[in-house]
């Protein structure tokens, strides 16, 4: 019958999968927080770079290092340039009008034909295998490109002896202004609290297990590979950028380091490097940001396990957890108290403690307005699609403006810029 062979070409084709952002790759927290606070930190040196593109009547070329599946590209395409107001309808940093092209290498044959398949409508994209622990030859038949980036902790497959070679090449390659992009684990995530003690002047390798895709019944059965990747801070950052210096007489101007996944890293939920931490963290954030699903807010909150001997990271997680505790109470106490009926709550919130951080001070104000703005709909179940949603945001929030930089996330991301 024909509906029977359109049906099974549609299902053939891959596009008529069903999608969930509560697990994989692409899950929600990937999506509404790990991308978008990594597009937000990149925000004001992108619309720098194509605001003097754009005066040179000039579009950008970006090359990404370790392209894997082609994310990268997603990742700067969906960074936007300001934040947005109800009006606007364009509000990206970069367009496909103001990009000329975006170069994408890697070594993985099965990620490169994952990206040309993603990417096979895409002129703009070309695709090509690349190994880098010699450096970066494959430069030498390129024009200068205004983005040399990398994404997802690629710059932790290298020592240092191998970083200094990629950054020289990519510093003799580069004109005046460009934007270099590094990305690497960073060294004191809590998800592997448990490698802290290393020292952290020396070089050190994980034994990084990809065990997080699997469903917890699943993962201790199954044989999950382990590869060597590089767990990094700022201090060793800067170490290998000013050897750099030494090697090329091109400075690489650190603008800006931040930590990624701070609250929801993927190792969160497997416990490999640290028995400690709180298992269903990562998913019940994916179910904030999941439409029509409401969550237990409760299962949100932190234990934080100090490690003795660590007081700085003790210090620092234990007053980052407690904000985010504090903002997870503050929306549950506002839903217990809110009457639908009468559109509004039933007792006054107590007062905000003025010596709370002014990030907190401000994620506590916000949740307070969107109850009050929202939860008198009587359609659409704004708690699940309006409320939860900005507490994932405002969690976000936290995580980005409470942050070190120093490695203490996921990822440890440093942008920098060439100085010639």
């Amino acid at each position: 019958m024909a509906e029977t062979k359109a049906y099974s070409q549609a299902a053939g084709s891959g596009r008529y999968n069903k999608a969930t952002g509560l697990l994989g790759k692409y899950d929600n927290v990937r999506r509404f927080w790990e991308d978008q606070l990594t597009g937000i930190m990149l925000r004001p040196h992108l619309n720098a770079l194509t605001d003097r593109k754009r005066r040179h009547l000039e579009r950008l070329r970006i090359v990404d290092l370790g392209c894997g599946s082609g994310d990268g590209y997603d990742l700067i395409m969906g960074v936007n340039r300001d934040e947005p107001g109800i009006y606007d309808y364009i509000t990206a940093a970069v367009t496909p009008e103001t990009l000329q092209e975006y170069v994408g290498f890697d070594i993985n044959q099965k990620l490169l034909q994952q990206a040309r398949e993603y990417h096979r409508d895409n002129g703009k994209v070309r695709l090509a295998a690349a190994d880098f622990s010699q450096g970066l030859p494959i430069l030498a038949e390129e024009d200068p490109f205004d983005i040399y980036m990398s994404s997802y902790g690629t710059m932790s497959h290298f020592s240092n002896e191998q970083l200094v070679r990629i950054f020289s090449d990519i510093c003799r390659h580069a004109e005046p202004g460009a934007l270099v992009i590094g990305d690497w684990l960073g060294r004191y995530s809590y998800e592997w609290q448990d490698l802290w003690h290393h020292p952290p002047t020396e070089e050190f390798f994980m034994d990084y297990r990809i065990s997080y895709i699997y469903p917890e019944e699943e993962r201790n059965r199954a044989d999950i590979a382990t590869f060597n990747l590089r767990l990094m801070t700022r201090e060793e950052c800067l170490v290998i950028i000013e050897e750099v210096f030494r090697e090329t007489g091109v400075r690489l101007k650190p603008l800006r380091f931040f930590d990624r996944s701070i609250f929801v890293g993927r190792h969160l939920a497997t416990g490999d490097y640290n028995r400690n931490t709180p298992r269903m963290l990562r998913h019940q954030t994916n179910s904030l940001f999941e439409g029509y699903t409401r969550t237990d807010l409760s299962t949100l909150l932190v234990d934080y396990v100090p490690r003795p001997g660590f007081e700085h990271l003790n210090s620092f997680y234990e007053n980052f957890f407690m904000c985010c505790n504090t903002l997870i109470e503050h929306t549950i106490t506002l839903l217990r108290n809110y009457n639908c009926r009468r559109g509004g709550l039933c007792e006054t919130p107590p007062e905000i403690p003025p010596y709370y951080p002014e990030p907190l001070k401000e994620a506590l104000h916000t949740m307070q307005a969107v109850i009050e703005g929202s939860g008198w709909l009587d359609w659409g179940d704004p708690r699940a699609n309006i409320i939860e949603p900005h507490l994932g945001y405002s969690l976000r929030k936290l995580e980005m403006e409470l942050q070190p930089g120093m490695g203490a996330g996921h990822s440890l991301v440093g942008v920098f810029e060439v100085i010639k």
